[in-house]
């Protein structure tokens, strides 16, 4: 009996360890996986370091005048001499090319009478603004540094909702700091901070002076340009509710944007001079259209021959699926480009060509 039972016990606990090793193997995830059998990293260093040499601490100083004018009758004429102080203020940016090109935001610089860039190597620099657009609440820096490390680009149309983010600035003047997070939306928009809203929102926490610093995935590449924290106020408006909502620029419009300031000092966005809104349709399979509530005088849209009251369905045979994006696509057009437009006019629908002006065009275009 006991002869039976070795040798029923052995093979037994020999298959139950060769199915054990095949479920470690190749069935179980590991304890920091996804699910799919593919381990998480444990550890962010690698994309940090990548991308830090291309972070930099960015310093204001700005010329103040002090005085109260009501006194000012009174005081002899030395004394009437305008005083001032110097006020300071912090933020950081990312370089951008081998040249010394450094993306930030525009209210990091505005007004600046002197800006400073301290690199992650120690060195340090006196910077020039190349251009600056308020719309975008982005800016263009330029040094003048030797062995530059640019940062490398990620797709942030490629972004999701989900993805593991790392913030890289200069918080509070503590120098290069990190913290992480994910990416918590996308698309973000409304809250009336620009003109072209199209935020990445993310949990990763930042902190006054890490304005303009990067945003990057777990690859060490950039995904977008840290610009505020949104924190919404109580009902009373005593107090902030919340710990705050990050929000980042994404980098596909960053890059749009610097283009621009280097080559022309300015942002040339299409125009097409119309004023819409938003509406649901209720016939057919689209779901979105604009409608045209309002024109500029002489503006390619009203030479092409659209008219307050018009829906439009399309724009270069694409069907209009979100207004907001469909008017930012018309302003990355150049002025000059011309583009389809179809319109929905009472039960006709036609196709009108516009030639995209420049805002402020009264002269015929194309």
């Amino acid at each position: 009996m006991k002869e039976g039972l070795k040798f029923i016990t052995w093979p037994t606990i020999a298959g139950l360890l060769a199915a054990l090793l095949i479920l470690d193997r190749w069935v179980l995830p590991t304890a920091n996986g996804n699910g799919n059998g593919i381990a998480a990293p444990a550890s962010y260093a690698a994309a940090v370091s990548k991308a830090t040499p291309a972070v930099v601490n960015i310093y204001i100083a700005k010329l103040v005048k002090t005085g109260n004018p009501l006194l000012q009758e009174r005081l002899t004429l030395a004394q009437r001499m305008p005083r001032q102080r110097i006020e300071r203020s912090l933020g950081s940016g990312v370089i951008m090319t081998d040249e010394g090109h450094i993306l930030t935001n525009h209210h990091v610089i505005a007004g600046a009478d002197a800006i400073q860039v301290l690199l992650h190597d120690g060195r340090s620099a006196s910077a020039v603004v190349v251009g600056s657009d308020t719309a975008t609440d982005l800016a263009v820096l330029k040094i003048t540094l030797p062995e530059l490390t640019p940062v490398e680009l990620a797709d942030s149309n490629a972004a999701r909702v989900g993805d593991v983010v790392l913030a890289i600035g200069n918080p509070l003047g503590f120098g290069h700091t990190v913290t992480q997070g994910i990416v918590s939306a996308l698309g973000r928009y409304g809250l009336q901070l620009s003109l072209y809203e199209d935020y990445i929102q993310t949990d990763a926490i930042i902190h006054q002076g890490n304005s303009g610093g990067a945003l990057i995935d777990t690859d060490g590449n950039l995904l977008g340009i840290n610009t505020l924290i949104y924190t919404a106020s109580n009902q009373t408006g005593t107090s902030a509710t919340g710990i705050g909502i990050s929000l980042a620029i994404p980098i596909n419009l960053a890059v749009y944007i610097m283009r621009d300031l280097i080559d022309y000092g300015e942002v040339i966005r299409g125009w097409l001079g119309v004023s819409v809104e938003p509406i649901r349709l209720t016939t057919g399979g689209q779901q979105q259209a604009l409608m045209v509530v309002a024109m500029a005088e002489n503006s390619p849209a009203l030479r092409a021959g659209v008219l307050p009251g018009d829906i439009i369905t399309h724009i270069d045979n694409e069907a209009v699926v979100d207004g907001r994006q469909t008017m930012h696509q018309i302003a990355r057009l150049r002025p000059g480009d011309a583009i389809a437009i179809t319109v929905q006019r009472g039960q006709q629908s036609l196709e009108l060509r516009a030639v995209v002006g420049v805002q402020g065009q009264t002269s015929p275009a194309g």
